[in-house]
């Protein structure tokens, strides 16, 4: 595993098991524990988080290799990667680690980082692709035997008490 400024944790699933539905209740219960998140979500598709026809757009799409568009309450960085897909490392090295407890990663599946696999049989995809040396836990809303915790998919609260102990253990 790779060492990073800022632990690393991912919530890795098929698509549809309810990554983004678990992280939307985590996010604000480990705040609320007093763990700053920062999140960095994986997608298969072209994003484009710029809008047509603003002028940050009009200036990326002009041939600017980064762009920052910034207001008072945040800012935004937009970098063009045409020639490789960016590194796991490069993301993270944009997140400030006096801001940050824990960067929580949606999906990254394939990456040597700790995670939790989340698993629903109705999905009708196999357990065992889920399943490598670098998860920490399973959440599920099955009765399982694994060699690693099991999680209720379900119990939100749960899942973040289990992450501010396991962060704890990282310090």
């Amino acid at each position: 595993m790779t060492n990073y400024a800022i632990p690393l944790l991912a919530i890795t699933a098929y698509s549809g098991t309810g990554k983004t539905t678990l992280l939307k209740q985590l996010i604000p219960t480990l705040a609320a524990m007093g763990i700053r998140c920062g999140l960095i979500k994986h997608s298969h598709h072209n994003v484009d988080v710029d809008t047509p026809g603003k002028d940050s757009y009009e200036l990326r799409k002009a041939g600017a290799a980064q762009t920052i568009v910034a207001c008072d309450r945040r800012w935004a960085l937009m970098t063009e990667t045409p020639t490789r897909p960016v590194s796991l490392s490069e993301l993270v090295s944009q997140f400030d680690p006096e801001r940050i407890d824990i960067v929580l990663l949606e999906g990254f599946k394939q990456e040597p980082v700790p995670k939790i696999a989340l698993y629903r049989a109705a999905v009708g995809r196999p357990l065992e692709d889920l399943l490598d040396e670098h998860a920490i836990a399973l959440a599920t809303d099955e009765t399982l035997e694994v060699a690693i915790p099991l999680l209720d998919i379900n119990a939100s609260a749960q899942i973040a008490e289990f992450i501010r102990d396991w962060l704890a253990s990282q310090r």
